[in-house]
């Protein structure tokens, strides 16, 4: 009987690959097999080398401590010794692999047969190692996997486009070979996409590429001037020519003559203003507000939107005339999220580019950080990513990113967005949402947590739209004092 106990306690003993398994071998044979009344076992630390406590069966005695300390003897010994009279535990016997010790094992009996107890304490041994070595193995392979870097690929070598314009993908393969044919041509050039995609680096890359490359682009922000001040922006004006006018300005033409005029938002810009700009572009003159002669100009046209234009126009709010004039090169950009091969050079540029402004010498990005960014939605496009990332080197404590800090307002956005009232016009939904933003930030628009970075659009753009609405941010600060 006791060699088949034996014998199916050393099978079990040998499958055993974690402490919870050999603890229940052990409270299923030992006793039994050994004809004891009790035992306790200890195993090593072999970080401190001290022994912790792992498994007893005892009388429920209070008297009897289940853990008691090792004594020198028992350590150095290969053999069972006894131990004193006084003591409930009257065997101990040093559990080890090799001469290297992973334990003890305590056992209170008279007599055993101490044969059957070496080699039990051997098999116990063998076990205690591999459940032990098994542990060690799977921590360090999720502390592998918690910390491998992804080995992030270096951006493309110097080509003939702008060095911003990161990416390898088919998607942008294609901006490349655009930018390529049009940059050393005079057309007007209108590059659409959504907010955060880069088309002001897509038009500075074009003017850079240029025969007019050795002046500066001039670029004009339309939805972040005032309706009352475009005229006046874009064309200039004379001295007295309105109340405010206490000295001649230059406009933006006459400043972007023999060089690139850049028009970002162009889809904002009032309808009497398109007439104007209309005329500036055919007739190559402009006039300043005020001015009694036309003033010629050499001027390159280059628009970006976000809106779909071709819709403003079939809508009546948008010139067709003047789409037609910019549209002769269009580009389309398209949203990071279809072109998520490009995200692994966009994060190795930003990490290296935001290195000196976070103070953070960040080297590289995790597998597990690198696929949250490429399952992330990205309706903020690059600047989104380009924040995520400055945000992610700021919170890691260490240089390689191993979470990365994505928006947690999506949801609440697209609530607020659902429950929007079904009777008001989409300026007034517009104008209640800016409002509900508003007041979540306490009045803050730019900046981290400001509004603009929760509406994802840019903070020029954001107080425009204010100023369209009526909207005031103040007030909002006024509330949230005396709350």
């Amino acid at each position: 009987m006791s060699s088949q106990i034996l014998l199916s306690f050393c099978t079990e003993l040998a499958s055993v690959k974690d402490a919870g398994g050999l603890q229940y071998i052990l409270k299923q044979y030992l006793k039994q097999l050994l004809g004891i009344k009790g035992y306790s076992l200890s195993i090593r630390n072999f970080t401190d080398n001290t022994y912790i406590p792992f498994l007893h069966d005892l009388p429920n005695n209070p008297k009897v401590l289940p853990y008691p300390e090792p004594t020198a003897s028992l350590l150095r010994s290969d053999n069972p010794i006894v131990l004193p009279s006084s003591s409930f535990w009257r065997i101990g016997i040093r559990l080890h692999v090799a001469g290297d010790p992973v334990g003890f094992l305590l056992i209170n009996t008279e007599t055993i047969d101490q044969r059957l107890l070496k080699g039990v304490s051997a098999q116990i041994s063998i076990a205690i190692s591999n459940a032990l070595h098994i542990k060690e193995i799977e921590r360090q392979k999720d502390e592998i996997r918690r910390h491998k870097k992804y080995d992030l690929p270096e951006e493309p070598p110097p080509c003939d486009n702008n060095l911003e314009l990161i990416g390898a993908g088919p998607e942008m393969q294609k901006i490349h070979q655009a930018i390529d044919q049009v940059a050393f041509s005079d057309s007007s050039v209108l590059i659409m996409g959504e907010t955060g995609t880069g088309k002001e680096l897509i038009a500075a890359s074009i003017h850079t590429h240029s025969n007019r490359k050795d002046k500066r682009i001039i670029k004009v922000n339309c939805a972040a001037l005032p309706a009352d001040l475009v005229e006046s922006e874009l064309f200039g004006h004379e001295k007295g020519s309105f109340t405010g006018a206490i000295d001649r300005k230059i406009g933006k033409f006459e400043l972007a003559n023999n060089s690139t005029l850049f028009l970002d938002e162009i889809g904002e810009l009032p309808p009497d203003l398109q007439v104007k700009l209309l005329r500036a572009i055919q007739e190559r003159e402009i006039e300043r507000i005020g001015g009694k002669k036309t003033i010629k100009v050499d001027v390159r046209i280059i628009a970006a939107t976000n809106r779909d234009l071709q819709k403003e126009v079939s809508e009546g709010r948008f010139r067709g005339d003047l789409f037609y004039r910019l549209n002769v090169f269009p580009i389309f950009v398209p949203a990071l999220r279809d072109r998520l091969e490009d995200i692994p050079l966009l994060v190795n540029h930003f990490i290296k580019k935001l290195a000196a402004k976070t103070g953070k010498n960040g080297t590289g990005i995790s597998v597990k950080a690198l696929n949250q960014l490429i399952k992330h939605n990205w309706p903020g496009n690059i600047r989104e990513l380009e924040n995520c990332i400055e945000r992610s080197l700021l919170m890691s404590p260490q240089p390689v990113i191993e979470q990365v800090e994505l928006p947690s307002f999506r949801g609440l956005l697209s609530r607020t967005l659902s429950q929007a009232p079904l009777d008001k016009s989409l300026r007034d939904n517009e104008r209640d949402h800016i409002i509900a933003i508003l007041r979540k930030c306490h009045g803050k628009v730019g900046g981290t947590g400001g509004a603009a970075e929760i509406l994802d659009v840019n903070t020029s753009t954001l107080n425009s739209k204010m100023r369209k609405l009526g909207i005031k941010r103040g007030r909002f600060i006024t509330q949230t004092e005396h709350e």
